[in-house]
């Protein structure tokens, strides 16, 4: 039997007018605690001396060492920005003091490929419009509490925790991950509640139809985007609150953030990102250069 889509045609109209969706109860209480338990194991098992990328959004040529590239099909570990002191030690221990952990989970690890490769996926993908879906990156993402309110956005196993909190700016997905036509769409698992206090996701409800502001573009001269950062009305975001298990999809154009954690509670979430193979290009100066191509969730 072929894959069939398990969007309704109300859920697909709210997707297709705000730029994203939210779909409760899309992991179960088991799913969640395997991921959250693995992670816990690979934080355990990371040796922190081995490394000391730093990753950050607002300076993206920071990122643009060997470490970040090879991250593409290896699982690697980032640190916050400010996690480190002047000494050079970290000022919190690793478990607080990482920023993400990139970007080939989905591949590499079976708890992690499981979800990412079910049948429950390839039917939402189905309903999209999705012909050839690939998984272009995944990631589990930790994002510190307790500093001063800033917007942040991401996509990906994110593990919002204590203390430090680096910046992630408003952003759209398809800059990063560009295909021609653009097809990317991101996909953001609560692995906890997400509130306002502790960082949920914000969105500009129907900012996919303005199309792509601006690509983030690998050359001989490193990473970097190909205009200048545009300003938003914070006025025009609105919260993305969710509880554990839901499953926020969005539109690979659409404006989204989030601000840091200011509670004195973790916000675990895991994110990954889904191209098209069909009918489209993968841009060859994305910053994502595979050696072997991802295999395809279904082909349809």
């Amino acid at each position: 039997m072929g894959i069939v889509g398990n969007l309704t045609s109300d859920q697909l109209q709210f997707f297709n007018s705000q730029g994203f969706l939210v779909i409760e109860s899309f992991s179960s209480p088991e799913e969640i605690g395997s991921m959250r338990n693995r992670m816990d194991q690979l934080l355990d098992d990371f040796d922190c001396s081995s490394t000391a990328s730093i990753f950050s959004t607002k300076n993206q040529q920071r990122t643009s060492d060997d470490y970040f590239y090879e991250s593409a099909e290896k699982v690697s570990f980032f640190f916050e920005e400010k996690a480190f002191g002047d000494d050079g030690n970290l000022k919190q221990p690793k478990q607080l003091s990482i920023n993400k952990v990139g970007h080939a989970l989905h591949e590499i690890e079976p708890v992690f490929k499981k979800f990412s490769y079910s049948e429950k996926l390839s039917s939402l993908l189905f309903s999209l419009g999705y012909k050839r879906p690939v998984i272009i990156q995944s990631m589990y993402i930790f994002k510190s509490i307790g500093t001063v309110a800033i917007p942040v956005a991401s996509a990906y196993h994110i593990m919002q925790q204590r203390g430090i909190g680096g910046e992630v700016v408003p952003h759209q997905d398809n800059s990063f991950l560009y295909t021609d036509p653009p097809t990317c769409t991101g996909l953001w698992l609560a692995l906890e509640d997400a509130t306002i206090v502790n960082g949920c996701l914000w969105a500009i409800p129907g900012s996919q139809k303005d199309g792509l502001v601006r690509r983030f573009i690998r050359d001989d001269e490193g990473v970097h985007f190909d205009q200048p950062f545009p300003l938003y009305d914070q006025k025009d975001f609105v919260p993305i609150e969710v509880k554990a298990g839901s499953l926020v999809v969005i539109h690979g154009n659409l404006i989204h953030q989030s601000f840091e954690n200011q509670s004195s509670k973790s916000r675990h979430a895991y994110s990954w990102h889904v191209v098209d193979t069909d009918g489209c290009k993968w841009a060859p100066d994305n910053w994502i250069r595979r050696k072997v191509d991802p295999e395809p969730l279904y082909v349809s």
